[in-house]
């Protein structure tokens, strides 16, 4: 029986004309074992999520069609007037920047220089702070954010998706999605792609919920995770596997996150008005150390960053 989480009625059941086939198997091991987990109808429109018992890979079923998703990351959704909306990286640059820069430290650990792909790069925000290493390009779908990213990288930025773009087998030594492999139909041939584009030696960041988490096994159908542009839902262990299947040799994983607190609550400063709002500090600092509660595949916090290795 599927879970009704009742916010706000949608209106639009799955029936409509705005979703794709329902799929049978499941689009991360093909098993047919699978599920009705929960309906989210707390947006306009709803829909429905399922979960294999095979892998417990959890994914939208059916799908939107491709023309709606496409409607979803117009200008409303970076300028907050539509009730699925994303954190507008331009209004906050100066906060971001203290973890953008940490986490390219990170990476430089890692991949001392060469060509650096973020996918999904929204404004270009993030390769400002990669460019201290790497040559910057980017993938991006909204031509909203497309528009700008271009300006200031040129050609370097394509509009479009892994599927679509013009970039060259082993062309480049990072590749970053982050926030982003949760907006794919496929993350397997997503991370297949990353594989085929990055040099040997190269390295893949994924940056995703684990619902395998007790935050997201909490809420639940409630979990804010669960969104009108989020298609796939993945734990620790499908992030292994997936990984593992497309041929990277090592797997490292951060709880919460791979550039640590102090980047966070600087970045957190953003819109504090009084120093009541510091306050805040104490919520983020407990969810941090919270995240580093962990065990094998599970944690107390649903915040994963991965670190693939080719």
């Amino acid at each position: 029986m599927r879970e009704k989480i009742k916010i706000i009625p949608a209106g639009i059941s799955p029936a409509g004309k705005i979703f794709e086939a329902r799929s049978a198997t499941c689009p991360l091991c093909d098993s047919s074992k699978i599920m009705p987990l929960y309906e989210i109808i707390k947006y306009e429109p709803g829909f429905s999520v399922d979960r294999c018992t095979g892998c417990g890979f959890i994914f939208m079923n059916p799908r939107f069609k491709k023309s709606v998703l496409a409607k979803f990351y117009g200008d409303n959704y970076y300028t907050g007037n539509e009730g699925y909306t994303y954190f507008d990286e331009r209004d906050a640059e100066k906060f971001a920047m203290h973890v953008w820069r940490k986490r390219i430290e990170k990476i430089h650990d890692k991949v001392k220089a060469g060509s650096f792909l973020d996918v999904g790069c929204a404004f270009g925000g993030f390769l400002k702070a990669a460019q201290k290493y790497y040559t910057p390009y980017g993938i991006e779908l909204s031509e909203y954010s497309w528009v700008v990213a271009k300006s200031i990288y040129g050609n370097n930025i394509h509009l479009g998706t892994l599927e679509d773009h013009p970039f060259h087998e082993e062309s480049f030594s990072v590749i970053t999605m982050i926030e982003l492999i949760e907006h794919l139909p496929d993350p397997l041939s997503a991370v297949k792609e990353c594989y085929r584009l990055l040099k040997p030696g190269g390295l893949l960041l994924i940056q995703t919920a684990n619902m395998d988490g007790l935050q997201a096994r909490l809420q639940g159908g409630t979990y804010s995770y669960y969104m009108p542009g989020h298609l796939s839902y993945l734990s620790k262990k499908n992030i292994r596997m997936i990984l593992g299947k497309c041929g990277f040799k090592k797997i490292l994983f951060y709880h919460p996150v791979d550039f640590g607190l102090f980047p966070k609550l600087m970045k957190s400063r953003y819109g504090f008005k009084t120093l009541f709002d510091y306050s805040a500090w104490i919520r983020i600092t407990l969810y941090h150390l919270a995240g580093k509660i962990r065990l094998g595949n599970f944690s107390a916090t649903s915040s994963l960053v991965t670190y693939g290795i080719k």
